[in-house]
């Protein structure tokens, strides 16, 4: 049985963290009361509420310094994070203007807290503008995830931060640290994530975009997140050069932010040159853009320097779970579209703010099938499985391929269960690549948006994007009999 003690160590935690999230609709709030909108009583009510029961919940289960063990941690960022996704739906939900229903709202502000950046608006470019700076802020905080930025702050509580941390981080390496203290490594962490958003903002608006939409689309291109504040998301622009920085930006936003670390603090960009799994992604990214280039072209559909600028957005934005997309991209020709759907379940590096699987871990197994390939031909011989210099223990190679399949299990079982509820088999690979890889982008009768699913889809894929982002583990750990006799 769960001890009480814990439980209510577990309470007071997320009780903070609902608090500490409670702040962030403040912002919204006063771009709402900027532009004269109704909707700031919809974020002040949620400011309200959400304070409310999180001081609630702080002040009544007070304790003494304890320190967190790892079944507290998966615990924590699971229940958080179903209270993060619906204190993220409140402000949609309470809105006059908007007036959508609950299922729609939570599966917006899920879709925007996972970075999936699904939308189920049918015409963004009327929503009031503290909304369309919202779901591009629920972008940029879901990026990171606030319990990376709780972790700086928990040791001020008393209470150790690092079983948080390493439930929320993906990738199979989640002990590694940027900095000793774990706080300092959090606090690094957000820097280089603010700057890189800083950064976006300005070569989108260098390029020609006003500095609303630059401050959205950036928010929504570092966190990878993909929504936009235009109904024909950045092909609305029409301009080479604002798909250009859409697509450079998403590709470093699916760079490990610990390689920005170490080469600004060494001022040398060989921990990035040196690195394995960048380069290994950026081989399949160039063989992807590639095809997709010689597609667009082969079918017609653009000339060669558009085909290469279109090709090189696209491939980028589906492949690192970005989302943003051009404003013909249902037409794009249908083998192209597989492609790039298959691409999105690769990802980009682990330490990014992508979806998929991520690139290590596709790296390690093809090194494990090569290894077993030469290990066929020469029964006798010992190999020894490296990524760069550094040798793979078994206890990574078993949790790398157990969740393959356990990736591959839920998205078969994800797709099986749409296409009963009547979903084409095309629309329901599309949707739920869309949705457990976080990308935002489907296809068929999703490829204008996912307003044409019926409600238990959408909590469906609701599910999926939370499945997704949590990378499978910490749910199904809560799902286990062995987690609850502890």
């Amino acid at each position: 049985m769960v001890k009480t003690k814990q439980l209510v160590i577990v309470v007071h935690l997320c009780s903070f963290l609902v608090v500490l999230y409670s702040l962030s609709m403040i912002p919204p709030l006063l771009m709402a009361l900027l532009y004269k909108e109704k909707s700031i009583f919809s974020f002040f009510y949620t400011l309200v509420i959400a304070a409310s029961v999180g001081g609630l919940g702080w002040f009544s289960s007070r304790q003494s310094k304890v320190q967190l063990r790892t079944q507290d941690g998966f615990l924590i960022i699971v229940l958080f994070w179903l209270l993060f996704s619906i204190i993220s739906a409140l402000p949609l939900w309470l809105d006059d203007t908007l007036n959508i229903s609950l299922v729609d709202a939570m599966f917006e502000g899920v879709s925007g807290i996972t970075t999936t950046g699904a939308s189920v608006l049918n015409d963004v470019s009327s929503v009031p503008k503290s909304f369309l700076y919202y779901r591009a802020q629920l972008n940029f905080v879901g990026g990171l995830g606030v319990i990376v930025l709780a972790v700086a702050v928990l040791p001020l509580l008393g209470i150790g931060g690092a079983k948080l941390y390493q439930s929320e981080m993906p990738g199979p390496f989640k002990e590694e640290r940027l900095t000793p203290r774990l706080a300092d490594t959090a606090k690094n962490l957000w820097l280089i994530y603010l700057g890189l958003g800083l950064l976006c903002t300005l070569a989108y608006r260098l390029v020609g975009m006003p500095w609303f939409d630059a401050l959205c689309h950036a928010l929504s291109t570092v966190s990878l997140g993909g929504f936009s504040t235009r109904n024909e998301s950045l092909g609305y622009f029409d301009s080479a050069p604002i798909e250009l920085v859409g697509g450079v930006f998403s590709v470093l936003a699916a760079i490990n932010f610990t390689l920005f670390f170490v080469a600004v603090s060494r001022r040398s960009l060989k921990p990035l040159l040196r690195n394995p799994e960048l380069r290994f992604f950026l081989l399949i990214l160039s063989i992807i853009v590639a095809i997709v280039v010689i597609e667009l072209y082969r079918s017609g559909m653009y000339g060669l320097k558009d085909a290469l600028v279109h090709g090189f957005f696209l491939t980028s934005s589906m492949m690192t779970d970005n989302g943003l997309a051009t404003a013909d991209y249902a037409k794009t020709p249908t083998n192209a579209i597989l492609l790039l759907l298959g691409a999105s379940f690769f990802g980009g590096c682990v330490g990014s703010t992508c979806g998929g699987i991520k690139a290590l871990r596709f790296l390690i197994m093809y090194k494990v099938s090569r290894h077993e390939v030469n290990q066929l031909v020469h029964p006798n011989a010992i190999f020894t499985i490296k990524v760069g210099d550094a040798s793979v223990h078994d206890r990574v190679l078993r949790s790398v391929w157990s969740f393959f399949f356990l990736y591959v299990l839920f998205s078969c079982l994800f797709v099986w269960a749409l296409n009963l509820m009547g979903y084409d088999m095309m629309t329901a690979f599309a949707t739920v690549a869309a949705c457990i890889n976080n990308m935002g982008l489907g296809f068929g009768e999703t490829a204008a948006g996912f307003g044409t699913l019926s409600d238990p889809a959408k909590w469906l894929m609701c599910a999926a994007m939370l499945l997704g982002r949590l990378e499978i583990y910490p749910i199904l750990i809560l799902c286990s009999r062995t987690f609850w006799r502890f």
